[in-house]
């Protein structure tokens, strides 16, 4: 505050309390008026700042509780399922669910309705083996690794003979195309990655 104002005020009250019949009384209420008036200015603009940040956490907070409930799947933008070959790939760092490996197959194999039908208990049954091998912590790495390819060439040796020539000819492609499975030189992990 400047002096200049300071000295107005003050004359203010001066000037109040000389014409008063009760000089303190009127100082007191001029003093009080203007304290007010100056707490209400800024509370008017922190009320402003308050209801903004307020609106913001509400709104962040219902966009949250939003993106919380969309089933796994779903493209956020529009709401519909997609699928891994929409939008160009699955879940960073998260193993294919069966309908994605199913998808993926059907669209590379062009799969029958009956074969997906018949691939999907076999997808289903091979998903759980991971499962279960992710959750055992007890069994070392490189056995890991034996035993992933173990569950690999068995899901293989039972989808290649629900295939056509033709279709057979496209998976052996597919599944050779694959990075080699386990540590060591050239293996590195695959779609598949490795129970850790």
């Amino acid at each position: 505050m400047n002096s200049a104002w300071l000295l107005r005020k003050f004359d203010a009250v001066v000037l109040l309390m000389t014409t008063s019949s009760s000089p303190f009384s009127t100082a007191a209420i001029y003093v009080a008026a203007h304290g007010w008036q100056l707490i209400s200015k800024e509370l008017h603009r922190m009320k402003k700042v308050v209801r903004s940040a307020l609106l913001a956490l509400s709104v962040t907070g219902c966009a949250a509780l939003l993106y919380a409930q969309m089933p796994a799947g779903q493209d956020q933008s529009s709401g519909t399922q997609a699928s891994p070959s929409e939008n160009g790939h699955h879940r960073p760092g998260k193993p294919m669910t069966t309908d994605e490996r199913l998808q993926r197959l059907t669209q590379a194999l062009d799969l029958t309705a009956d074969q997906q039908q018949k691939i999907r208990p076999i997808l289903e049954n091979e998903t759980q083996q991971m499962d279960t091998l992710r959750g055992n912590q007890s069994i070392p790495r490189d056995q890991r690794w034996d035993k992933v390819r173990t569950i690999m060439e068995e899901t293989q040796s039972q989808i290649k003979p629900l295939l056509n020539p033709d279709q057979q000819k496209k998976y052996e492609e597919m599944m050779a195309r694959r990075p080699a499975m386990g540590p060591g030189p050239g293996g590195g992990p695959s779609q598949a990655a490795p129970p850790q």
